[in-house]
């Protein structure tokens, strides 16, 4: 009685110790933590009434075309801070559309699931999820997606309209679900990282040359006088002329400033614009820093292995040609690592040391039960003994024309062969002599493993083979 009376105890406390731990830290948790493809545990799990789970294929579609809103809402906010007139036409109704389909995901985040970082379970409590949201993100969503153009036609006096375009720029904290989705696609292994990384990277650029542009052209715009500025001093009435004449011309200041190939025909010409130059191009500094270091990771880590290979393959090379070693020993040392680059890609021992033991041994024991149950050594042992006996066996690969074995060595491994064709050859008069041929299925080296006995023959492979390594202890 007492023993369940203290494991009754210990479980309830466990349980509130937990969600008082959750409570405290659900406000700082990120649905990035599952990776984008990974475990299908969550996907399909059932869950309460009402409550969307983030992995449903609708939600990921409706977030997709949130997404491509954001993109939009990045390039036509800036641009309409800078060149437009607030005004009842087709844009004023496009961004008015487009801020009710935020307000519409608003309202739906209250109903969705999100991960938590402790359990690693999706939570659909309605008021833990309410509670999480209303304690992260929910302000900064609403002042994006208030509808400040109409209120500043609503309340239309001197000085009032600056005061809405400067808030109607809140709707760029809608761009954190572009970078959620790069970092989710960068996860993704359906995807090339490379080209993926890439991608983002010069977004930020282009992002970058056009807020610079829209901000400078207001500047110029609002400046007293028009042909004291960077662009009225090359085009006096630079007001008069079409909005595309005046957008492209300020790409193409900013574009020559964030490559630090001007200033030889637009220039600031007075204090303001001096000003906001060198912010200008003391942010230039950083972005050129990131977007090279950048590049240079992505370079360096595509080259990186085939240049380790080339290190390997040459010193190798030099390390048989200064011991003088034979040339069918130099044949096998190289077709050895070219054999190890090429299947480094599948990482496969690496895989498999990185997961726990039950999962390698049921890994093991799905690939390797069925080879190593029909071996004649084996037969009539217990499934447990074979269990066992597989969750210790290391796959190895080896190109052709490689020793194994060799004759008269001291016995350390058996070996059974998965895939490929192995020849028995013995050392006879001088002469090397094929003595037998081991397929598919077959085991060698047990003579000596277990009568202790040197190796009687030398096992070479005729074509590239996988073969399971049983150690002798």
């Amino acid at each position: 009685m007492s023993i369940s009376c203290t494991r009754n105890f210990f479980e309830r406390f466990c349980v509130e110790e937990y969600n008082i731990d959750t409570i405290k830290h659900s406000s700082f948790l990120s649905a990035d933590l599952l990776p984008s493809l990974g475990a299908r545990i969550n996907q399909s799990t059932k869950l309460r009434k009402h409550i969307i789970s983030p992995f449903n294929p609708k939600y990921r579609a409706w977030e997709m075309w949130l997404v491509f809103l954001v993109i939009y809402s990045a390039w036509i906010c800036p641009f309409e801070f800078a060149f437009i007139t607030y005004k009842k036409d087709a844009l004023f109704i496009i961004d008015n559309i487009i801020n009710g389909f935020f307000a519409i995901d608003i309202v739906l985040t209250f109903f969705v699931a999100y991960l938590d970082s402790h359990s690693y379970l999706l939570v659909d409590n309605p008021k833990k999820i309410t509670i999480r949201y209303l304690s992260t993100w929910f302000a900064f969503d609403v002042c994006s997606t208030a509808p400040f153009q109409p209120l500043s036609l609503l309340f239309n006096y001197n000085g009032s309209e600056l005061g809405f375009r400067i808030l109607s720029m809140l709707r760029l904290w809608r761009l954190r679900r572009v970078s959620s989705l790069f970092a989710r696609l960068e996860k993704d292994i359906r995807f090339n990282y490379f080209w993926i990384r890439c991608t983002k990277l010069i977004s930020v650029t282009l992002f970058a040359v056009h807020c610079a542009g829209c901000f400078n052209y207001l500047i110029a715009d609002r400046y007293p006088n028009p042909r004291k500025t960077w662009i009225g001093a090359v085009y006096p009435d630079f007001k008069e002329t079409s909005l595309w004449n005046r957008y492209v011309t300020a790409l193409y200041w900013s574009i020559t400033t964030l490559t630090t190939t001007g200033y030889g025909d637009l220039h600031p010409e007075n204090p303001r614009e001096m000003l906001f130059d060198i912010f200008f191009m003391m942010f230039n500094l950083g972005l050129t820093a990131y977007l090279i270091g950048n590049m240079t990771n992505l370079v360096v880590h595509w080259t990186s292995r085939t240049r380790s290979f080339r290190d390997t393959v040459r010193a190798a090379s030099e390390f048989a040609s200064r011991n003088q070693l034979p040339h069918d020993i130099q044949d096998q040392m190289l077709s050895h690592i070219c054999l190890k680059f090429k299947t480094e890609g599948l990482k496969q021992q690496e895989t498999l040391n990185n997961l726990p033991k039950a999962i390698r041994s049921s890994i093991a024991n799905y690939l390797f039960f069925p080879i190593v149950q029909n071996i004649y050594l084996f037969q009539g042992v217990s499934r447990d003994f074979l269990f066992q006996l597989v969750s210790d066996i290391d796959a190895e690969y080896f190109p052709p024309k490689e020793d194994i074995i060799l004759q008269n060595e001291a016995p350390t491994d058996l070996y059974i062969l998965v895939s490929g064709s192995v020849n028995f050859i013995a050392h006879v008069d001088g002469q090397d002599q094929i003595q037998g041929k081991a397929v598919v299925g077959d085991m060698f080296g047990e003579i000596g493993v277990l009568c202790y006995r040197p190796q009687p023959f030398t096992v070479k492979t005729t074509e590239l083979s996988q073969i399971l390594r049983i150690s002798r202890t």
